[in-house]
């Protein structure tokens, strides 16, 4: 076996820079940390203004202060296509109207649930910042498009409608409106704005048209010359993304970040290579999986990406 690549140490000082960090982990960085730096490559290669980028992730970062560089990459318009869960318009926007606030992981949840304050994780949601004002506040959108006479609407065409109609520049919904990115929401039912729709339409002729989305998506993934996708997080999100770029031969680059395990077999815990066997990552693509907490990766990640470019 052939060694070529020696270990290096890290040399930091107080001048140090991330970029400069970053091109030094290549030598010095063990274990995870080696993925890092090839994945800021990746991201770079992937913003040569040809590639089709693709974001997902859960929502459930975006009750964190991660929103805001989720946020940035739709506003620099760094993605062509966001595909998430109902959870991030729930607290992208209930975030608009309501604060939320940092909380503690050895809460007790029965003493929370009696207070009415919701945790995700260690993050508190009291209920008045959450379902009430969102129940109050998508009945009147909805209400709205059915009076102008909008009767079937895609996800990504009910969050351009929902973005034009708000008036602050930290909502991620702001920017896909501003900015005609289509954000595509698969698992539309699953969350509190969801749930409204579904209400909304037991006395309106009011539905949401799925198969819109994936038309839309079809044309996206023929019509692009290369696509990348940076997944944060598994489930549907993670899937769709990969599931519609197998139809053009696989994603050309991606990045994953994930906390899940592979042994357990699930989507979640698979690794980008696992991709490759379907065809959804092609054989020769550039690609990398980064384990560890989306929200202490992707601000180091996305700066670093910012030095790169």
């Amino acid at each position: 076996m052939e060694l070529d690549k020696i270990v290096t140490d890290f040399n930091i000082t107080k001048d140090s820079t991330l970029k400069d960090i970053t091109a030094q982990m290549y030598d010095a960085a063990g274990f995870t940390g080696q993925k890092f730096p090839q994945a800021v490559k990746i991201l770079s290669s992937m913003n040569d203004g040809k590639c089709t980028n693709f974001l997902s992730f859960p929502a459930c970062i975006i009750s964190t202060g991660t929103r805001g560089i989720i946020k940035d990459m739709v506003k620099n318009k760094m993605v062509s296509a966001v595909l998430t869960t109902c959870g991030t318009l729930d607290h992208d926007l209930a975030r608009l109207w309501r604060a939320y606030y940092h909380g503690y992981w050895e809460a007790d949840d029965s003493k929370l649930h009696q207070e009415g304050i919701n945790r995700l994780g260690n993050i508190f949601i009291p209920n008045e910042c959450y379902g009430e004002i969102l129940e109050s506040k998508m009945i009147e959108i909805l209400q709205e498009l059915y009076d102008q006479g909008i009767r079937r609407i895609s996800t990504h065409e009910l969050i351009w409608e929902i973005g034009d109609r708000l008036d602050d520049e930290s909502s991620i919904i702001y920017w896909c409106a501003k900015n005609r990115i289509p954000m595509v929401i698969p698992g539309i039912t699953d969350g509190s704005v969801g749930s409204q729709i579904f209400f909304f339409s037991q006395d309106h002729d009011f539905n949401v048209d799925l198969l819109k989305d994936e038309k839309l998506l079809a044309d996206i993934v023929f019509d692009a010359e290369t696509t990348g996708a940076l997944m944060i997080g598994g489930g549907i999100s993670k899937h769709h993304t990969i599931w519609w770029n197998q139809f053009r031969g696989g994603l050309d680059y991606a990045v994953y970040i994930t906390t899940a395990p592979e042994w357990d077999g699930s989507l979640s815990g698979a690794r980008v290579k696992e991709a490759v066997s379907w065809g959804k990552v092609k054989e020769d693509a550039k690609y990398v999986t980064l384990e560890g907490d989306a929200t202490l990766i992707l601000p180091f990640m996305y700066a670093s990406l910012l030095q790169s470019l």
